[in-house]
């Protein structure tokens, strides 16, 4: 009666594991790439600096065209001071105003603008190179994962095939003891194979939860959100015949189409600009500049009246038909009152008029010395190209390594696959063999099931090698730019 009740619960278990996982939308691989490239931080991240890339490009245009800048003030002075208009020294109160307006471009010098303009344009591709390599290693990530949670669930299926089998065999068995034809030793050995078999199907189930959770982490979902994938048989998955994978051929296509391959020749080239540019710097530049400009000032106070106050000998004579007469100097004292507001702007248009300026002029300017910064800056672009160009060799040869042993790994796993399927298909004979000498009576429990565990350890091993050259098969075609597809 005990045991009656652990196989209701087991057999209750698998039932709700089952139904839970049938109930769920199924996700297939596509739309989990698609969903990592939206949601994922890091790409998100690569995105963020190629937009900074392209504003800098940006920027580095517009350094072309011509600068202009234009100015006003509005305000009051007072104490000694400097009249703008009439440039002589004041004590009075100013109200002052003042318009500039200044452009100057460069005419000449030695290209550095252009080559900075293309340097820019260079690190921008490269930038947006980084992003589609994040995205490529996302989706080779989340393929990787994707397969094996298609392994763990083909490991479950295997399980749950193997805990039927046990317990019908072992429901059989039970009646013919029943009936006393076979000895009891044989239902009790076959039920605890029973237990076995559902300790195996849950640990494979815990397994696919844990794969399920490491999928979710990578997609940036909650882990406590459902979700299931699609569950394609894997004989259907396509995969190009290695014949056509191999690794020479592979490499001249991966060098000219990887992303990671394409952003370190654009900053190879990017630094050349800039290499170009920084030698220009060592060089004379000609600019030619120009401004207009005017301004306007009104003293606080105001002439009210002027009262002369007798006259004084000045000392002087003056001779008029023979006589000579003293000169007077008068007297003259100037009334002075504040400005109302509306005063103080009286005469702006006239003042703005008459004090219009302009200037045109041409300037070289020639670096002599300036702590050796041109000179320096430039020997440290050569040894930026030299290091880029050492960069760029080693992960090409890094990238033909890689190739070379995804080839060599596909080939062994296609080997290992090939032998793992005679291995599973000479011990599902054996079983078959042994199914039949069971069900005589010619082979005790105890055989049959060492029989029966070594073909679905076989299906097993079949079963981790056909995915294992799969993914394998994958990685080759990912370097060859096809793409991860299932």
């Amino acid at each position: 009666m005990k045991n009656n009740k652990a196989l209701i619960l087991i057999t209750f278990l698998v039932g709700c594991l089952v139904f839970n996982a049938s109930a769920q939308d199924k996700w297939d691989l596509r739309r989990c790439v698609e969903y990592a490239l939206a949601n994922n931080i890091s790409v998100q991240q690569t995105d963020l600096q190629a937009r900074l890339a392209d504003v800098n490009q940006q920027q580095a245009r517009w350094s072309q065209y011509p600068n202009a800048d234009f100015s006003t003030n509005t305000g009051l002075q007072w104490g000694r001071s400097i009249d703008p208009t009439t440039n002589q020294f004041t004590s009075n109160q100013l109200l002052y105003q003042g318009y500039n307006l200044s452009a100057g471009v460069t005419v000449f010098n030695w290209h550095r603008i252009r080559n900075n303009i293309v340097a820019a344009g260079f690190s921008s591709d490269a930038a947006k190179m980084d992003v589609e390599k994040i995205k490529n290693d996302i989706s080779l990530t989340v393929a990787t994962y994707y397969l094996q949670v298609l392994l763990s669930y083909q490991q479950i299926a295997i399980a749950k095939t193997q805990m039927r089998q046990t317990f019908s065999q072992w429901d059989l068995v039970k009646k013919r003891v029943d009936a006393g034809a076979a000895p009891e030793l044989e239902a009790t050995t076959l039920e605890g194979q029973y237990f076995t078999d559902s300790s195996n199907y849950i640990t494979a189930k815990a397994t696919a939860d844990q794969n399920l959770l490491q999928l979710k982490q990578v997609l940036n979902i909650d882990a406590g959100k459902a979700f299931d994938i699609a569950e394609p048989p894997v004989e259907q998955i396509p995969v190009e015949p290695i014949l056509q994978l191999q690794p020479e051929t592979v490499f001249q296509i991966a060098i000219h189409n990887q992303p990671a391959q394409k952003a370190n020749l654009l900053r190879q080239q990017s630094l050349e600009a800039s290499l170009r540019a920084s030698r220009a710097a060592m060089y004379p530049t000609i600019s030619v500049g120009g401004t207009l400009g005017t301004n306007f000032s009104s003293a606080d106070k105001k002439v009210t009246g002027i009262t002369v106050n007798g006259f004084t000998p000045s000392g002087d004579v003056v001779r008029l038909s023979g006589a000579e007469y003293l000169v007077y100097t008068p007297n003259v004292s100037v009334n002075q009152g504040k400005k109302t507001f509306s005063e103080r702007w009286d005469g702006w248009g006239t003042q703005i008029n008459n004090n219009f300026r302009q200037s045109l002029g041409l300037s070289i300017a020639v670096p002599i010395n300036s702590g050796g910064n041109a000179r320096f800056n430039y020997q440290r672009s050569k040894l930026d190209l030299k290091n880029a160009e050492l960069t760029r060799s080693l992960a090409d040869q890094t990238l033909k390594n890689d190739i070379y042993k995804a080839y060599y790994n596909a080939s062994a796993a296609l080997e290992k696959f090939n032998a793992a399927k005679k291995t599973y298909e000479v011990t599902q004979k054996a079983f078959e063999f042994a199914q039949k000498r069971y069900d005589l009576g010619l082979l005790n429990s105890y055989d049959y099931l060492i029989s029966q565990n070594n073909m679905n350890r076989a299906q097993l091993d079949m079963t981790s090698a056909q995915f294992d050259y799969v993914f394998k098969m994958k990685v080759l075609e990912f370097y060859k730019g096809q793409g991860i597809k299932l």
